[in-house]
């Protein structure tokens, strides 16, 4: 004769922790979600940078529209720089060592100014005395990529003009800084070496950082891990762990 089969456990969920509970997975599905849309949306940043740094240099327009559809192209521009003029984006580091980027105004045959990332210097060379080999005099033209210039975050303390400090582009208040309307843009120079070997150009960020499937799938084990623990808490106790 064979045992009889233990009865099932059934399910019974309390409704103040399956409250808890729908609501905490809802939220935790919610978030992975958010990080799958993330991720696309940064794998379409990364793929326009791409497309735009490698494709063939256009010369750069004149007027904002046009520049406007143009971020992260590779263009051209002939002028001459105004090296009087430099400006410094602070923190900058290269290679573990901390510098400035320097931002030097590029007056442009067609009349006018642009401002130029040429690149990153050491700190002990922010004084453009001594890179004087780098600070090329003349008519010359200049190739780089079409940015927006660097960004106030979200933690990014202000900049500080009167002492010349700035953290991130603001275009407005460098214009006013140096006497002169800017065009709508930082103009990230290329690594054409520059004499003296300093700045040191082609400081772009092509590829950045995209993180969120992992993001995603952190959010969803949780989900289900939830879950899981939600449905054995609400299972009948089995009476034989009572009577022990």
């Amino acid at each position: 004769m064979t045992a009889a089969a233990p009865p099932a456990r059934r399910f019974r969920p309390a409704l103040w922790p399956a409250l808890f509970a729908s609501l905490t997975f809802i939220l935790l599905i919610g978030l992975g979600g958010w990080q799958v849309q993330r991720l696309f949306w940064k794998q379409g940043i990364i793929d326009e940078r791409q497309a735009g740094s490698s494709a063939a240099a256009l010369e750069l327009p004149e007027r904002a529209p046009e520049i406007k559809g143009l971020m992260w192209r590779r263009v051209t521009v002939t002028g001459r720089f105004l090296h009087d003029q430099e400006l410094y984006l602070a923190a900058r580091s290269l290679r573990g060592k901390v510098g400035v980027q320097v931002l030097t105004p590029f007056v442009r045959d067609t009349g006018q100014t642009v401002l130029v990332n040429r690149g990153w210097v050491p700190a002990v060379l922010k004084d453009s005395s001594r890179r004087g080999a780098g600070q090329i005099a003349g008519t010359l033209t200049l190739e780089g990529i079409v940015t927006p210039g660097a960004r106030k975050g979200w933690f990014t303390p202000d900049n500080d003009p009167a002492r010349g400090l700035w953290l991130w582009a603001d275009l407005a208040a460098m214009a006013q800084t140096i006497g002169r309307p800017l065009q709508p843009l930082v103009l990230d120079a290329d690594d054409t070496p520059n004499p003296g070997g300093f700045p040191i150009g082609g400081q772009t960020r092509i590829d950045i950082p995209n993180d969120h499937l992992q993001y995603a799938f952190i959010w969803f084990a949780l989900a289900a891990a939830l879950l899981v623990i939600f449905v054995l808490y609400s299972r009948d106790p089995d009476p034989a762990e009572d009577e022990t």
